[in-house]
C-alpha cells in the first residue's frame, strides 16, 4: 500500500505543478515532458512491484497475485490491479492527472481502447513501441493533453496470467511483447 501511496503523492505533485505554473501565466514544463516524467516513474513502480514483489513472491511458492485479491487472505493485486488502484489513489488526493490501461485484447472490458483513435494509436504503439502518441482530447468541459506509451510484458509472471486467463482473447505473448498501451492525461486549463 505504500507504493500506491507514494505514486499517488507523486501524481498529485506533478499535476499541481502543471496546474499552478498554467495558473500564474508563467512558464511552466510543458505538458510532453510532465507526461514522460510521470511515464517513467509508473513503468518503473509496475516493473519492480510485476518482477521483484508478484514474480518472486509466486517463484517462492507462497503469497499469489490475483483478480480476486480482495476477497482472499496472502494475495496480492495483479500488476494491473497495482496501476489502476494507484490511479484511483491519485485521483481521491484531488489530482486532475489521470492514466489507465488499454489494450487491443483486453481480459476486462473496461480496458478496450475508448474509439477508434484508441486503437489507432495502439496499433502505432505495437509497430513501434519506442514512440509514444502524443495529442489533445476533450473530456466533457475539459482539455487534456493525453500521452500513450506501449506497455509491455516484463515478466515471465504477466505472459502466464495473459496467456492462461480464460478470459484472455490473445494467448500468445512473449516476454517483451507490447500488450497494450499506458495512457496519461493531463489538464490544459
Amino acid at each position: 500500500m505504500r507504493w500506491v501511496l507514494a505514486l499517488g503523492m507523486m501524481m498529485l505533485t506533478a499535476g499541481s505543478f502543471l496546474t499552478a505554473s498554467k495558473a500564474a501565466d508563467q512558464p511552466g514544463i510543458p505538458p510532453e515532458t510532465v507526461a514522460d516524467y510521470l511515464h517513467s516513474i509508473i513503468e518503473a513502480d509496475r516493473t519492480f512491484y510485476s518482477i521483484h514483489v508478484v514474480e518472486r513472491l509466486q517463484k517462492g511458492g507462497g503469497t499469489k497475485a490475483a483478480e480476486d485479491w480482495r476477497a482472499k487472505k496472502n494475495v496480492l493485486p495483479l500488476p494491473a490491479q497495482f496501476l489502476i488502484e494507484a490511479s484511483e489513489l491519485a485521483a481521491k488526493t484531488g489530482s486532475k492527472v489521470r492514466y489507465r490501461l488499454i489494450s487491443l485484447w483486453p481480459i476486462n472490458p473496461k480496458n478496450a481502447p475508448d474509439g477508434p483513435l484508441e486503437r489507432q494509436s495502439l496499433e502505432a504503439l505495437r509497430e513501434h513501441p519506442e514512440r509514444s502518441v502524443m495529442g489533445t482530447v476533450k473530456r466533457g468541459d475539459t482539455t487534456y493533453f493525453q500521452a500513450m506509451y506501449a506497455d509491455r510484458a516484463v515478466s515471465k509472471t504477466c505472459i502466464a496470467c495473459h496467456n492462461g486467463h480464460r478470459k484472455s482473447p490473445k494467448k500468445d505473448f512473449t516476454l517483451h511483447e507490447v500488450m497494450g498501451g499506458l495512457i496519461i492525461e493531463i489538464p490544459l486549463e
